[in-house]
């Protein structure tokens, strides 16, 4: 199996037996923040700033932007760091399960409602800790449906972001993905297959599956699989009814543009579209494999240009 089938299926896991709960390192400028077991770092750019939540995307990714399946791009760290610079407050946090948040449950035992949830508390959490009458929600990737649902009818959310994010279901996506790489032709029927039966809300017996895709449908993953591929984040962001920024890469290769349209009809809300940037925020090529080396690349900068349509969108 190729490396590039490897990186798109890790993606869309929840979490793996084996991944590394190692503690995730805080710069000098970063405050320790808990919601119960739920932890996060606090970035305070001033008496009464704005702050943005900021939620990860899927699989095992940190509140760095960074994970054990080959991905270090200190994504959400730099974010943190250049919206500091504007006067903007940020909490990243980490799932529950997860690294700081590891005392918070298994990470596997999760549900689009569940991470609602959470995100809800981190809400009221930063409110308190800030005084700020409502808290922005950056959610990037899987972590822009988690904010959606977390936004429906809360009126502490000032804004949705919605970073990277999907407008069709998984399973439209998962079919994209795995048909868009000619090497997954020999595993591309039992793979839709088994996509066809979570669809279904049916669990797929991975013993029948080619080990390819062991790593895509985990047994213990699949619960999460299914209340994800059961959801459409367009219509989960339309019910949000909020003031709504989309941004995504033109360059993205996870999500297409067609998904940043798609939630921006939802919603009604701006959609900024930026040449020249891939699905992690950085600049990169169309090119599958230049592309992806980006997300190993934790020097590489995030976008000036993500952090001038979030700022906007912030002081409208």
């Amino acid at each position: 199996m190729s490396r590039i089938l490897l990186f798109f299926l890790s993606l869309c896991l929840v979490a793996l037996t084996a991944w590394s709960n190692t503690a995730v390192p805080a710069s000098e400028h970063d405050k320790p923040i808990a919601a119960g077991a739920l932890s996060g770092l606090y970035r305070d750019a001033g008496l009464n700033s704005p702050v943005v939540l900021i939620v990860p995307g899927s699989g095992p990714t940190d509140l760095n932007g960074n994970n054990s399946l080959g991905i270090e791009s200190n994504v959400y760290m730099q974010m943190s760091a250049a919206l500091a610079a504007y006067g903007i407050s940020t909490v990243r946090v980490d799932k529950r399960g997860m690294f700081s948040s590891r005392a918070a449950g298994d990470p596997n035992a999760v549900t689009v409602d569940v991470y609602a949830q959470d995100y809800r508390d981190w809400v009221e959490i930063i409110r308190a800790e800030t005084n700020q009458s409502c808290v922005y929600m950056l959610g990037h990737s899987e972590g822009a449906l988690m904010v959606s649902a977390a936004a429906i009818n809360n009126e502490n959310v000032c804004g949705l972001i919605l970073v990277s994010g999907a407008g069709r279901p998984l399973g439209d996506i998962l079919r994209e993905q795995l048909n868009a790489n000619p090497a997954n032709k020999p595993i591309l029927k039992q793979a839709f297959t088994a996509i066809d039966s979570l669809e279904r809300g049916e669990k797929v017996d991975t013993t029948k599956l080619n080990s390819a895709l062991h790593p895509l449908f985990a047994t213990q993953v699949q619960d999460f699989l299914i209340s994800l591929i059961s959801t459409d984040p367009a219509k989960v962001a339309a019910a949000a009814d909020t003031d709504t920024l989309i941004v995504h890469g033109k360059n993205d290769i996870q999500t297409s543009t067609l998904d940043a349209q798609k939630l921006a009809v939802a919603t009604g809300g701006q959609l900024v579209v930026i040449g020249g940037v891939n699905h992690i925020l950085k600049e990169a090529p169309m090119n599958r494999v230049e592309n992806i080396a980006t997300y190993s690349n934790p020097d590489l900068p995030v976008s000036e240009s993500v952090i001038t349509a979030i700022r906007e969108f912030i002081f409208r």
